[in-house]
């Protein structure tokens, strides 16, 4: 971006607070600058840019598409530049700051108490924030740089996203409570059997339809629930079977709630990934927490305590 009078760091921390406010009156009360500045300051911008950067209404202002990508890259500039900061001034010392961490709900069960336990004995000056949601969500929190780095089931092909391969989960098969299931089945036992699952867009309902479609299964859907514990819930209820990570359904398989087949050799795995920019300024914080996430992660493995998982050669 070519930068002029027009347009510097305060400026974006300005055009930001308005975005993200909706309002140059709620933006000026925060910022503690007059309101005419304000939007004399947006006036100047969407000159100097040569394109429109905010929709003025009665309600409030909304960004166009010039101005969602102007968010999205102050958003960046502005926390690349307060990290810089933070690690310039924290050189001789340990590593401090915030880390934001994106964990899909089944790993974030598992990973998040002991990787929020051992961050907080080996660096105290971090704070690691938890953030919990579906896999496609983190993704993008990823890409806009609202997460530092994500543990996903997905690995990117994105030219400024690295993405290290952890470990592989198996995946089982789940049934109403008293069914009488093999310990051990092939996935063509499912033709036919009424499932529970994720909706398409969902990372397990893909992996689950590729698995099925060379043997010519369509799954038979009993209900679509883009929730795990749901899926446990509607299995137990006995609207049908399902397919999730064995250490996700363990616990409701030892109190009697469900039973589990295993997959047939070589079983049914899904991969887990450590995923981060690759492109962007890197702090000391982030680094030190990538590479804590790895240590704790083996340590599960290790344990056992991420039941159903094994791991995978690192580069």
């Amino acid at each position: 971006m070519h930068w002029t009078r027009a347009m510097d760091i305060r400026h974006l921390r300005y055009f930001l607070a308005i975005a993200e406010l909706g309002s140059i009156t709620r933006a000026a009360a925060q910022l503690n600058v007059a309101q005419p500045a304000l939007s004399l300051h947006v006036k100047n911008m969407e000159a100097e840019l040569g394109t429109q950067l905010l929709l003025r209404s009665k309600s409030g202002v909304t960004p166009t598409e010039a101005g969602h990508l102007l968010m999205q890259r102050a958003r960046a500039i502005l926390d690349d530049l307060a990290r810089t900061q933070d690690d310039i001034r924290t050189l001789e010392s340990d590593p401090m700051g915030v880390v934001c961490i994106g964990l899909p709900s089944t790993i974030s069960t598992i990973l998040a108490l002991p990787l929020i336990e051992a961050a907080r004995k080996a660096y105290p000056r971090i704070r690691l924030n938890v953030a919990e949601a579906m896999s496609g969500f983190i993704a993008d929190w990823l890409a806009e740089g609202r997460v530092d780095l994500a543990v996903l089931y997905e690995s990117s092909g994105a030219a400024n996203i690295a993405s290290d391969h952890l470990l592989q989960e198996e995946l089982v098969v789940l049934w109403p409570p008293g069914t009488a299931c093999l310990a051990e089945m092939s996935l063509a036992g499912l033709r036919d059997v009424p499932l529970v699952l994720p909706s398409r867009p969902h990372g397990l309902r893909g992996l689950i339809d590729g698995a099925l479609a060379p043997l010519g299964i369509v799954p038979r859907i009993a209900q679509e629930i883009d929730s795990y514990t749901n899926i446990k819930r509607l299995v137990t209820a006995g609207y049908g079977a399902s397919i999730l990570p064995r250490h996700a359904v363990l616990a409701e398989a030892r109190a009697g709630a469900v039973e589990i087949s295993r997959i047939a050799a070589p079983g049914f795995w899904r991969s887990a990934y450590l995923v981060y920019p690759s492109g962007r300024p890197v702090t000391r914080a982030r680094e030190a927490v990538l590479a804590l996430t790895e240590e704790v992660i083996d340590s599960l493995l290790q344990t056992g305590a991420w039941a159903g998982a094994r791991p995978v050669a690192r580069r």
